[in-house]
């Protein structure tokens, strides 16, 4: 028997940076994202040789281990254990025997919420083979704990409750972990048109996000004006993307975006660079009427929003400065789980 999990990768269109702790827990913090067709999977095949087997899909590499309570951290296989460890000492499981093996469908530091995604899909798979009485927000909860606590790293707590629920959501943040999901409820042609108009650009460049996110949260700590009255202006973007979309108001969607993206700048000095600069410029002058790009910043996958027939002309001038387009759809389902034979 195989026990199969599948989650799927976001874009965060609003509010991007304000779900990071202490910001959320002082000011209170708003994001509003979209998960698309890319994803993170993860498949269990119960043993009976005393054997645990992580098997990462994208590196190729194996780690085999005797079957105890607790693992030793190895690298490379840190969310993989993480979750077993986890899991095994909440619900006093015991050593379980198994082969775990996990498929991401991006790179991972390409800023769509990879690692925290893959979390959720391994915790997924756990709970379909052990039936354990998780719901969605206990889910998400869980991975956010064992990422950002135990494991200890860097990040907010948007993509854990993106994956697991799925859609189109103005998602918020208070102190206490408090977290509420408000799905959008919009019209086909606004999700349609949206989805037409967004043009997801990979470039070629990954980054390490916990860099960027601690140069963030220090400046919070330190009370840096400039920097939280940047986060206070993209928690108030969120607000406008989410007016905008219930409103049909497409033609301000470029604006928000740039509006979101100059303050984003703000927050740390990595976020940007000279390449990242040259590529947003470029699709502004050939179309695009806003962008930012995904995730903590530094590299990864960009987004532009490209109106009426802009689209394929942003499209090729960007391509010119090297990476790609990444074609996508957005997708109303979070995590799903099942059995195979």
């Amino acid at each position: 028997m195989l026990i199969r999990s599948r989650a799927p990768l976001r874009i965060g269109l609003a509010g991007g940076g304000t779900d990071v702790s202490p910001y959320s827990d002082i000011y209170g913090g708003a994001i509003l994202n979209a998960t698309i067709d890319l994803y993170a999977s993860a498949s269990l095949e119960p043993l009976e040789n005393g054997k645990i087997e992580f098997v990462n899909d994208g590196s190729g590499r194996t780690l085999i281990v005797d079957a105890a309570k607790e693992l030793t951290l190895v690298p490379e296989f840190e969310l993989f254990i993480g979750v077993y460890n986890r899991l095994v000492r909440q619900f006093d499981l015991g050593a379980l025997s198994f082969r775990l093996t996990s498929v991401i469908e991006a790179p991972q530091g390409s800023g769509l919420g990879t690692s925290s995604t893959i979390v959720v899909s391994l915790i997924g798979a756990f709970v379909e083979w052990l039936n354990l009485p998780l719901g969605k927000y206990d889910i998400a909860h869980l991975a956010y704990e064992i990422e950002r606590v135990e494991l200890n790293m860097s990040g907010g707590k948007q993509d854990q409750y993106a994956a697991t629920f799925g859609g189109i959501n103005y998602i918020e943040f208070f102190d206490n972990d408090k977290v509420i999901v408000n799905p959008l409820q919009l019209k086909p042609e606004i999700v349609n048109e949206l989805e037409f108009n967004l043009l997801l650009y990979f470039t070629d460049t990954q980054r390490l996000s916990a860099t960027i996110i601690d140069e963030q949260v220090q400046n919070v700590k330190d009370k840096n004006s400039r920097s939280v009255d940047a986060m206070h202006n993209l928690k108030a973007q969120a607000h406008q993307m989410k007016d905008a979309l219930l409103r049909g108001e497409l033609h301000k969607i470029g604006e928000v975006l740039n509006f979101g993206w100059q303050n984003k700048k703000e927050m740390a000095k990595s976020i940007s660079n000279p390449l990242i600069d040259t590529i947003y410029q470029t699709a502004i002058q050939h179309g695009a009427t806003g962008g930012k790009i995904s995730g903590a910043g530094g590299g990864g996958f960009m987004f532009f929003y490209c109106p009426r027939v802009t689209k394929m002309k942003v499209a090729r001038s960007i391509e010119a400065l090297g990476g790609r387009m990444q074609s996508f759809k957005f997708t109303q389902q979070g995590l799903v789980t099942w059995k195979a034979e």
